[in-house]
């Protein structure tokens, strides 16, 4: 999602690439203001710190996608809605237990703005985890990276793009295998429906980091995604919801894929480039392959690595072409 650029709360649409595939990394950071801003000193990280930058990121993102894989084992027991339900439930109560935004003072265009923030997180959410209910985890996190890519092509209005483009579109067809025979058709489309999802997140995460200060407007939004979401998980999971083994387990997902995703990449992006992160979120779906073959024994084909692989290639290129498109209008021009 998209990563903030040196002004807090307005992020760069190259980094929308940068984005676990819920939480959504920068664009909590770019929600979260001032905090997230690059730059800050060694001692802002504190004890986290001693992992280092990029070790953080890394830590957030295998913590995303284990807890996607955690989701994926408790569905059995609540399904897919309920276990979505938990976790933007759990991830709300402990975002406005922190943050404890301010309700009064907002204008209407600013509720506005949270509320559709949170639809699409809700949105998000509920579409990835039917398509991981339906397909491995990893090719789900490359159909659903491919919403971010696409926004990125668009916004940079570069050619070279449509070379990041084409490598995306190669790597969907070694997925799909030619017409999705290897992946349940369904399971396809809610993961690119979700990368749908995604990237109206990236849009509106940036309008509501200028909106509300520090991580209010994340909080509210993700209150918004727990409200819309429980009559569905009620609908589907009842009383399954508040059974103590399946209440911890959908704590587990919301503090793995959410909480403390998002602790550790806004104490990382106080002391790392935002191009180096947007650059190193874009590892996601082989952190989620990972995940999904130590967990859920979901082993990938050859073919299928290959598809990872080139989306990857893809999202890294997309985002080191539209930093040097700014980087270049940054410069000075000669007299």
């Amino acid at each position: 999602m998209s990563t903030p650029s040196a002004t807090p709360g307005t992020p760069a649409p190259a980094a929308s690439l940068a984005g676990p595939e819920a939480a959504g990394a920068a664009g909590r950071a770019s929600a979260a203001g001032p905090a997230s801003a690059p730059g800050g000193g060694p001692a802002d990280g504190g004890r986290w710190g001693a992992l280092g930058p990029v070790g953080l990121v890394l830590a957030g993102g295998l913590s995303v996608q284990f807890g996607a894989a955690l989701a994926v084992s408790l569905m059995p027991r609540a399904g897919a809605l309920g276990v979505v339900t938990l976790r933007l439930v759990v991830a709300a109560v402990v975002l406005l237990l922190i943050c404890r935004p301010r309700l009064r003072g907002h204008s209407r265009a600013d509720w506005g703005t949270v509320v559709v923030f949170g639809v699409a997180m809700a949105g998000m959410n509920g579409l990835f985890y039917q398509a991981v209910d339906r397909i491995p985890l990893g090719p789900a996190v490359t159909l659903e990276v491919l919403g971010p890519l696409a926004l990125s092509v668009f916004a940079s209005r570069r050619a070279v793009n449509l070379v990041w483009a084409a490598l995306a579109l190669a790597g969907v067809f070694l997925l799909s295998g030619g017409g999705f025979d290897s992946l349940d058709p369904a399971g396809a489309a809610f993961a690119l429906g979700a990368g749908v999802m995604w990237a109206a997140y990236i849009v509106f995460s940036a309008r509501t980091g200028r909106r509300f200060p520090q991580a209010d407007g994340l909080a509210l939004a993700m209150a918004v995604g727990a409200v819309l979401f429980l009559p569905l998980g009620i609908a589907e999971s009842g009383a399954e919801l508040i059974d103590p083994v399946t209440l911890a387990l959908g704590a587990g997902v919301a503090l793995l894929s959410s909480v403390l995703p998002y602790t550790l990449e806004l104490l990382a992006l106080r002391r790392l480039p935002a191009p180096t992160f947007a650059i190193l979120m874009s590892l996601e779906p082989a952190i989620a392959a990972a995940a999904g073959f130590l967990i859920l024994d979901q082993a990938l084909t050859a073919t299928q690595s290959a598809a990872i692989a080139l989306v990857i290639a893809a999202s890294m290129g997309a985002v080191r072409t539209q930093m040097g498109r700014r980087r270049t209008k940054a410069l000075p021009e000669l007299p």
